[in-house]
């Protein structure tokens, strides 16, 4: 089961740099409208129990420091993403338009299922890039399986796919699979125009290089064929 990600040793860290004893800390979260005691914040910061989501935001404003500190780690997960933004999941869910149930499914499976403004107003709420929110959804593999496919063989029969994994528009997706399908065809093409003409190993291995070079870069052309649609949308403060 999900757990609210906290660090003990981060939490004792910030309480002694604002110089706040647990008790101070249990009475300003409760005059915050989190009541808690000054028991539970020692068992927060001994481990021995972890705050809830609301109390963890609540927290972190006590202790002036963002969510973040107090996980202890860099999100990596779309969960993390919104504990670090201080977002239930029923705002989050309201902020995107989407049924709540659905987007907490999403969340604890890992697999993004909005449509296009969903997924806009997502990355917009959690301060995410398109292509980082399908890096954090774990996409970005399924993503270069479908574009190797692409650029070696039928593109268009890729569009789809792609569009599904990265929600944009058919027609950019298109016209980016069909610019890497004709750039991966001039490497064959040279390839094969040196071995005809029988040129030595050196440049025959030169155009090799150059083509797995190419492939090992294949999601990178892809956001950079893109351009803006994948970059980090404008900061946007969402309340909770």
């Amino acid at each position: 089961m999900y757990s609210t990600p906290f660090s003990p040793a981060e939490s004792r860290s910030a309480r002694a740099r604002v110089g706040l004893t647990t008790a101070q800390v249990a009475q300003t979260m409760t005059a915050c409208g989190a009541p808690v005691r000054p028991e539970l914040v020692e068992a927060w910061e001994y481990g021995s129990q972890l705050p809830t989501e609301q109390q963890l935001f609540v927290l972190a404003d006590v202790l002036w420091c963002p969510p973040t500190v107090l996980m202890g780690v860099e999100p990596r997960t779309l969960a993390e993403h919104r504990l670090a933004r201080q977002l239930s999941t029923d705002r989050l869910a309201q902020i995107i338009g989407m049924d709540p149930d659905m987007y907490r499914a999403a969340e604890a499976a890992q697999q993004w299922t909005g449509d296009y403004r969903q997924t806009k107003a997502l990355v917009e709420a959690l301060g995410l890039s398109l292509r980082k929110l399908i890096d954090v959804m774990g996409q970005v593999e399924d993503l270069g399986r479908h574009l190797r496919s692409a650029i070696d063989g039928r593109w268009k029969a890729h569009v789809g796919p792609v569009t599904e994994i990265t929600t944009l528009n058919k027609t950019r997706v298109g016209d980016a699979l069909r610019t890497m399908n004709g750039e991966f065809q001039e490497f064959s093409e040279r390839y094969m125009g040196h071995v005809v003409a029988r040129n030595d190993d050196a440049r025959l291995k030169e155009v090799a290089a150059e083509r797995s070079a190419y492939l090992r870069r294949l999601v990178d052309r892809f956001w950079e064929l893109i351009g803006e649609a994948g970059e980090a949308p404008p900061f946007n403060t969402v309340g909770r």
